[in-house]
């Protein structure tokens, strides 16, 4: 059996390494699950991962995967849907991945190929942990909330998930049940779709609340502060957001990356983000979002959903980065 380090004060991720000659591919399966829904993150180091065996571990924990479409990355392995995080050198704000889509994967595994000279971390933060160190009014503000996420529309979006591009009134109101958006009109006659989820949600493995959604990466990194909005369709009250930040940062821990490294995230608990890096063309970090196994029903999904049934690549927007460089 490995060596496992739990969670200590300023880590809230355990550390597994190996005993001489152990592989990643020969740990049994049960005890690296339990070690999951306890801890929700878990930190392979020693075991000289690639991205082979990245593919085959994930494999094991996961039925589907997802494509990530967010800009800036490459592609490593496109057939097991493996791709680099974003190129970029900039500071990102804590967020769990894809929490700006109904799909946000169970599971998110990041793997170090080759770590940054200098500055380059990556950070990850217990979403249980940050509700508690919110300022009581603030989490009292939050509790019993929802976020929406409102969206534009193009063709194929309509027909993908309404099977017709022109799709009348009465479908519009009363869209399929395997479509997770709802849909509306703007005030100059235009039609957008949305999603809602909890502003404090239920993890898929724990029965605390988390913290665990788009906001603070839509307002420190992309600089919106209108995106989600609260289920009265007006913005998060600034000062909560500030709030939300300084408990996060406070609590941020750093994964200083060792070539082979391997990251397993509980997606509903724990969000991450990365410093600003000083040599990105030194960075290479190799990431794989999935679905459990072993996953817990989730009350926010439409039954059975289409993620869940098969490697789910979504309708890519028309405004999208490497749609407009192809054309």
């Amino acid at each position: 059996m490995p060596r496992v380090a739990a969670p200590a004060p300023g880590r809230p991720f355990a550390i597994i390494e190996p005993e001489p000659g152990e592989r990643l591919d020969r740990l049994p399966f049960e005890p690296v699950v339990e070690l999951y829904k306890q801890h929700g993150a878990l930190l392979f180091s020693g075991f000289g991962c690639d991205t082979p065996a990245l593919r085959d571990f994930a494999a094991r924990f996961c039925s589907t995967t997802v494509v990530n479409d967010s800009p800036g990355r490459s592609s490593i392995d496109p057939d097991a849907q493996i791709y680099s995080v974003n190129h970029g050198n900039q500071e990102f704000a804590l967020h769990p991945e894809l929490s700006r889509e109904p799909w946000k994967p169970d599971v998110a595994f990041f793997l170090c190929l080759s770590p940054p000279e200098g500055e380059g971390a990556t950070t990850v933060c217990d979403g249980i942990e940050l509700v508690r160190a919110l300022p009581s009014a603030v989490r009292d503000g939050f509790a019993g909330r929802r976020l929406v996420y409102p969206g534009r529309v193009w063709p194929e979006f309509l027909e993908h998930w309404l099977g017709t591009a022109n799709p009348d009134a009465a479908l519009l109101a009363d869209p399929p049940p395997t479509c997770p958006y709802r849909f509306a009109c703007d005030g100059s006659g235009g039609l957008f779709r949305y999603f809602s989820r909890p502003a404090l949600h239920k993890p898929m493995f724990g029965d605390d609340p988390a913290f665990g959604n788009f906001l603070l990466f839509a307002r420190f990194t992309n600089g919106m502060p209108n995106f989600p909005l609260l289920d009265d369709m007006r913005p998060v009250p600034e000062a909560w957001l500030q709030a939300a930040k300084t408990a996060g940062d406070r609590l941020s821990a750093r994964v200083d990356w060792r070539q082979g490294d391997l990251l397993m995230l509980d997606n509903t608990r724990f969000m991450h983000g990365r410093t600003a890096i000083a040599n990105p063309a030194s960075r290479l970090i190799a990431t794989l979002f999935g679905y459990l196994r072993f996953a817990v029903p989730n009350p926010e999904e439409p039954a059975d959903p289409v993620w869940r049934q098969r490697s789910f690549v979504p309708p890519m927007a028309p405004w999208h980065p490497s749609r407009m460089a192809q054309g």
